[in-house]
């Protein structure tokens, strides 16, 4: 569906070239919602304004829909466009036009006849959840209705890929779950190709099939989201998974752990999908002559199934610990012993 080959952009001041993206490389499936994260100044806002040439890329190729995006012309690229929805943080919505007149607006550009412009905007507000709201205008909406009011917008020409560039991180938590939401209804409904990039990894973790970590214009680490949450390889990874997963005073907790908690030994349990409702602590119990003090746990849900954490201590002869723990191995729960940072 799109496919990223050396990738590159390259700003040019008066003291230095700045990289934003380098030499990247990325295919994302049809169909599937793909998520691309990274921190401030890691050249993600400018990937994605490169996958519609909002952003003339310095070398590289995009394909897209069966075409070579870089090499279009402007006439085609306007064309090629249209297949191409986009959303934004703050919603870029025209102030003096009410919602109905926002949604239209590329319907228009179009050449779209009015009776047909009329019954696709009158789909979108129902798809986006604003019925009634047609004749509002942009200052009487909430963000999450002004969202639903772009993402309307970005759908008006039956687009293929749909990008949104941090659609949700002027958005309350509450109001970003139910456009998380949405966004996961129109991948459904529509088979829409879904790309977007966040600083957040709770949004990764609850509507992405696989993500991309960005670092320095760069894709330092991509895989399924499980995967990812499952086995972090990168600094960047850890901390970003420590967002939705971990302690952020996680290396105070586990010194905290290692002070108090001297006898046993400590050890860290990684439960997927259906394991997460393994009874494998009360397992230990029963099989071993051990005691078992549960320190810390926590579980959470990606778009491929549940993944958590357990913070335990085993206590008792060292020969019936390393037995336990050898036990353990053998089921398909992971077992870290004596974690660290």
């Amino acid at each position: 569906m799109i496919s990223i080959k050396d990738l590159s952009k390259v700003f040019k001041t008066k003291d230095q070239d700045v990289r934003a993206v380098d030499k990247l490389n990325l295919s994302i499936d049809k169909g599937e919602i793909f998520g691309v994260i990274g921190y401030s100044g890691a050249g993600k806002s400018t990937f994605i304004r490169l996958l519609n040439r909002l952003e003339e890329p310095t070398s590289g190729n995009i394909q897209m829909n069966d075409q070579n995006l870089t090499g279009l012309s402007k006439n085609k690229l306007r064309i090629a466009r249209q297949e191409i929805g986009m959303i934004f943080q703050h919603f870029n919505l025209l102030w003096s036009r009410t919602v109905f007149d926002n949604i239209a607006f590329p319907l228009e550009i179009a050449g779209i006849a009015k009776s047909k412009r009329v019954e696709r905007v009158n789909e979108l507000i129902e798809l986006v959840g604003l019925s009634g709201r047609g004749n509002s205008y942009p200052s009487q909406l909430s963000g999450g209705q002004k969202q639903r009011v772009g993402i309307a917008r970005a759908l008006a020409n039956n687009p293929k890929v749909l990008l949104c560039d941090e659609a949700t991180s002027a958005l309350d938590p509450e109001t970003t779950d139910s456009i998380l939401d949405l966004l996961v209804n129109i991948n459904e409904k529509l088979g829409l190709t879904i790309v977007l990039i966040t600083h957040e990894m709770h949004v990764i973790r609850k509507i992405c099939h696989r993500v991309a970590v960005m670092e320095s214009g760069r894709i330092v680490e991509a895989g399924d989201v499980l995967d990812v949450f499952l086995h972090p390889k990168e600094k960047v990874t850890k901390r970003f998974v420590d967002q939705v997963m971990g302690d952020p005073d996680r290396e105070d907790s586990l010194h905290l752990i290692n002070q108090n908690y001297k006898a046993g030994e400590v050890i860290q349990l990684h439960f997927v999908g259906e394991n997460t409702n393994q009874a494998l602590i009360s397992e230990l119990s029963r099989e071993f002559t051990i005691d078992v003090n549960i320190l810390h746990g926590k579980i959470t849900q990606t778009q491929k199934g549940a993944y958590g954490t357990m913070l335990v201590q085993l206590v008792g002869d060292q020969d019936e610990v390393d037995r336990s723990i050898a036990y353990i191995k053998t089921t398909s729960v992971e077992v870290e012993v004596s974690p660290d940072v």
